[in-house]
């Protein structure tokens, strides 16, 4: 069933463009804030585009919506960004009908994310339906969609594992600490850098192990000052690495220096000490693991976790899209009845139409003409033809449109609408 235009002489397009193809740089050039995804909307309300959702993240930016071509939408989008046309084209993508329909499903099930079972897209997803909503901008055929697209979403992150396990080496790191750390909330914590892990692993330990003894150390102050303005953790000069490292319980290691700046010389106590270290290249000299009470994790390690994580997930790729596949035809069912429901109902008045010229004319010719009898068997019959048209109109192996100019001809029905 493939039926997904929402008016003659328009159609359903996704057009986009994301991470596969396109790099941070464009991407960015393509991207909308909230001022500018308002103003395309309002743009869209202009030039008489029925109905459409846009989406932007780091990773991608798409617009789903009706159009008499995708060059409408194509042009929205490079209007209310700085990319141009010529950009766009390089990048980009263009689906239309089933295949946009199956891309959306594809996008926030998390299946096309830059990381295997990333969800975060559907959150993106609602509020951009919720925004459109606002502004009359969702008809009934994306709206149910999209909605369509949350419900699989919601049944693959329950009934697969496509989400599980650690995705981010900053992620890693956290749920590492938590695992061979106990009582992780009470540990001394000590951050030795400020670069992007570094800042991601800060940000994930602080979400996460609702520790409050959080120290960040850089060369350069001042960077170390914003990261903990943003996460309201302690900032200590560089002077004091050797005593804050005495004092901690894991040090983590993200600095952009090319030599070791931590060796065994810098650890003075005998406490147990678990370092992370997440730098390239390392920054850890190997001989801290000569000190016994020292546990050395290096970022390879991590990212071999990562790595591991990311091949189990892709084994409930089939189940994902088993999923998938389920609920889109429980979408298509719903278009299609919605797309036939206009001309069956037409029909069913044709119908009572006849009964009742049919009854007039026999209540005329009958003495004792039974009012009562004669409407219930009517109905009955009326009601009984229109289920056998609308059960030979869902099934599979006919072409519904066909059929419909058919029905609509034997009867001399009027045009009805077709809106979806």
């Amino acid at each position: 069933m493939e039926h997904y235009t929402k008016s003659k002489s328009t159609t359903f397009y996704a057009i986009g463009l994301s991470y596969k193809k396109a790099d941070a740089e464009i991407r960015g050039r393509f991207s909308l804030d909230d001022t500018s995804r308002y103003a395309l909307l309002q743009q869209a309300i202009n030039n008489g585009i029925e109905s459409l959702v846009v989406t932007s993240t780091c990773n991608r930016t798409e617009i789903y919506g009706f159009a008499e071509h995708p060059f409408q939408l194509i042009q929205l989008l490079c209007e209310n960004t700085k990319g141009t046309v010529e950009e766009f084209q390089k990048v980009a993508y263009v689906y239309k009908n089933n295949e946009a329909v199956s891309h959306m499903f594809r996008v926030g099930s998390g299946l096309d994310s830059q990381i295997l079972g990333d969800f975060e897209i559907i959150s993106q997803l609602k509020v951009s339906a919720r925004l459109s909503k606002s502004q009359q901008l969702l008809n009934p055929f994306l709206e149910r969609l999209v909605n369509t697209v949350i419900q699989a979403s919601k049944r693959i992150k329950t009934e697969t594992e496509i989400s599980s396990g650690a995705t981010s080496v900053s992620f890693a790191s956290v749920q590492y600490i938590m695992t061979h750390i106990e009582n992780v909330s009470d540990k001394n914590i000590l951050l030795f850098g400020t670069g992007k892990i570094g800042r991601n692993t800060c940000e994930n330990l602080v979400k996460h192990t609702k520790n409050e003894h959080i120290t960040i150390i850089n060369r350069t102050k001042d960077k170390a000052e914003a990261v903990a303005g943003k996460f309201n953790v302690l900032v200590k000069d560089y002077a004091n690495l050797q005593e804050e490292i005495n004092a901690s319980d894991i040090l983590i290691v993200a600095t952009g220096a090319q030599n070791p700046t931590v060796d065994k010389l810098c650890v003075q106590t005998t406490r147990p000490l678990l370092i992370l270290d997440l730098s390239i290249p390392k920054n850890v000299n190997p001989n801290v693991s000569e000190l016994e009470h020292v546990t050395l994790v290096h970022l390879d390690h991590l990212s071999q976790i990562t790595d591991d994580t990311l091949e189990r997930r892709k084994a409930h790729i089939p189940l994902a899209e088993a999923i998938i596949e389920d609920v889109k035809s429980d979408f298509n069912t719903w278009l299609s009845t919605r797309k036939f429901a206009p001309t069956i109902k037409a029909l069913k008045h044709k119908l009572a139409d006849f009964a009742t010229a049919e009854l007039d004319t026999q209540r005329k010719k009958m003495r004792d003409f039974n009012e009562e009898q004669a409407e219930v068997i009517s109905n009955n019959i009326v009601q009984k033809i229109t289920n056998h048209f609308a059960h030979h109109l869902k099934g599979d192996d006919i072409s519904t449109d066909d059929s419909l100019e058919l029905i609509k001809k034997v009867f001399q029905l009027e045009p009805t609408s077709e809106n979806v």
